[in-house]
C-alpha cells in the first residue's frame, strides 16, 4: 500500500520536475542565442533570467547543484566577454 502511494507522488513530482526542467533549458538556450548577437542589454536582461531560472531548479533539487553552477559560470563568463568586446 504505501509502495502505491509514494509511486503516485513520485509519478506527480516527475511531470512537475520535467516541466520546470524543460523551461529552464528553453530559458538557458533563449540567452545563449541572445549572447551570440551583440546587443549587451538584451543579452544581460536573458542572462539575469536564465541565471534566476537555474538558482530556483537547484533550490527545488530538479538540478544538481554543480550542474546549475557551471552553467551559469558559461553564461556570465560569455556576457562579460560580450562587454569587453
Amino acid at each position: 500500500m504505501p509502495s502505491e502511494r509514494t509511486a503516485r507522488s513520485a509519478q506527480r513530482k516527475r511531470v512537475q520536475n520535467r516541466a520546470v526542467r524543460s523551461a529552464t533549458r528553453t530559458i538557458v538556450n533563449k540567452a545563449v542565442k541572445s549572447l551570440q548577437g551583440t546587443n549587451v542589454e538584451e543579452a544581460e536582461a536573458a542572462t539575469l533570467r536564465a541565471v534566476r531560472s537555474l538558482d530556483k531548479a537547484d533550490t527545488k533539487d530538479i538540478l544538481h547543484r554543480n550542474n546549475a553552477a557551471r552553467k551559469k559560470s558559461r553564461l556570465v563568463r560569455k556576457l562579460n566577454t560580450l562587454k569587453s568586446s
